[in-house]
């Protein structure tokens, strides 16, 4: 016999396939994981971006809790990545501001060196923990990569500044450090930058790749990790991503495979033989090369992240039952880790920083919308107070948090955040489908 929730989704994935001129994406405009993080030097550390802000664990997955996006203050302009230092301190950049969390997510802070404009890719250095590099696109302004030696603290501009210069990625090879990446328009020309020398000189490469219709968003993916010279772009036309490959440090491009479907992220293996893609809908497995085939799991925003010989990735709860699986046989199997509903409350933070102030009071709304317990023990001090009790922690919401003096980009059109939903009428219908849980429920076995 069927469970409600597979006969509920069964009839919403009908219901999507009927809507005339939109694709039956997984997520259908619902609560999903969308990446993932592991803190460095502490594997038991877990930090997940979501469509409604994110989600911590402490304790190597055992336990997850809620971090609001109020509390964050990016507004609607989500992280595609987070970078988590082994001094705990979390930073990510928005494609708008650069977010800094020193305590692991309790507090958190735009950089005010970049309020002028747009930081659209950041990237670690594999083994010092203080260095970092940022790009910035912001239309109709000097834009170029940027350097931190400090965790993030202060920034310093590369020689690569220039107007006419609009970047989004920046990639850092493990190889050789002093190996950058970066992507963008030139000059409205499709563009990869190479610098052999951390960022003093560069050598540009232009792709116009006149076999593609229209191509746009060239995007440096992922480096090789045994090839210096071995790196990874995505581009995207009419309707299609085209991943593509260079072995002489991005000077060619060589197609390794097309995907029907919104590209969110790639990794390769330890020896860099085998690539795995993540796009909105489906997970990809197969030769760094080409050919990538489909794989059966995971199912909907489906990213991944490799973590030496495990893999990691995100997954759609609403049709396969996790938000988060672990894979020890290269994504073959999956082994659950947590499911939306599973999350126990909010992040236990101190009184006075943000995530402690004002998630408490969104939780129950959320809760109810995921199936999740409501107050379990130790979720949270206590129920936040109504809003007239006069205590200090019951926090209001500001709608004004988000980039202090910046006005974001439009919405990406890419990606799980630019995925378009169904409409308000049709949402509150899917949500009358689905099965109402109430409580915890039983550990996935």
């Amino acid at each position: 016999m069927k469970s409600r929730i597979t006969v509920a989704w069964s009839t919403i994935a009908s219901l999507l396939a009927l809507l005339p001129g939109m694709a039956a994406h997984a997520h259908a405009g619902l609560p999903e994981t969308s990446n993932i993080t592991l803190r460095r030097g502490h594997p038991q550390d877990f930090f997940s971006g979501t469509t409604f802000g994110a989600v911590i664990s402490r304790d190597s997955g055992k336990t997850w809790r809620w971090v609001c996006p109020d509390a964050m203050g990016y507004g609607g302009w989500r992280p595609e990545a987070y970078l988590w230092r082994e001094t705990g301190d979390i930073l990510a950049a928005t494609g708008s501001a650069l977010l800094h969390s020193p305590d692991a997510g309790c507090s958190w802070r735009t950089h005010p060196f970049f309020k002028s404009t747009w930081v659209t890719g950041l990237a670690a250095h594999p083994t010092d923990d203080r260095v970092f590099h940022a790009v910035t696109g912001r239309p109709g302004i000097a834009n170029g990569v940027y350097r931190s030696d400090d965790g993030g603290e202060t920034w310093t501009a590369t020689p690569l500044l220039r107007t006419g210069l609009e970047l989004n990625a920046v990639r850092v090879s493990p190889v050789d450090p002093r190996r950058l990446y970066v992507s963008g328009v030139s000059n409205n020309q499709m563009v990869v930058l190479r610098s052999d020398d951390a960022g003093d000189t560069w050598q540009e490469f232009p792709h116009a790749l006149p076999e593609l219709l229209r191509p746009y968003a060239l995007t440096v993916v992922a480096v090789d990790p045994v090839a210096v010279d071995g790196v990874w772009v995505r581009v995207s036309a009419q309707g299609y991503t085209h991943l593509l490959r260079s072995e002489d440090g991005g000077r060619t491009l060589t197609q390794v495979t097309v995907l029907d479907d919104t590209f969110i992220n790639m990794d390769l293996s330890s020896d860099g033989g085998t690539a795995w893609v993540g796009t909105l809908n489906y997970f990809f497995m197969g030769s760094s090369t080409g050919p990538l085939e489909k794989q059966p799991l995971p199912t909907g925003n489906a990213c991944v992240l490799r973590d030496g010989e495990t893999l990691y990735g995100c997954g759609s709860t609403w049709l396969h039952d996790w938000a988060l699986a672990r894979s020890t046989d290269q994504g073959r199997t999956w082994e659950h880790l947590f499911a939306l509903y599973e999350i126990q409350g909010t992040q236990l933070c101190p009184r006075g920083t943000p995530v402690r102030d004002l998630c408490p009071a969104r939780w129950p709304q959320l809760a109810e919308q995921l199936g999740a317990p409501l107050y379990p023990d130790g979720g949270v001090e206590e129920p936040p107070p109504p809003p007239d009790a006069g205590t200090p922690d019951a926090g209001t919401p500001d709608a004004g948090t988000a980039d202090a003096g910046q006005q974001p980009p439009e919405p990406k059109s890419g990606g799980c955040a630019a995925a378009s939903g169904p409409p308000l009428p049709l949402l509150l219908l899917l949500s009358s489908l689905l099965p109402r849980r109430r409580g915890p429920r039983r550990p996935h076995r």
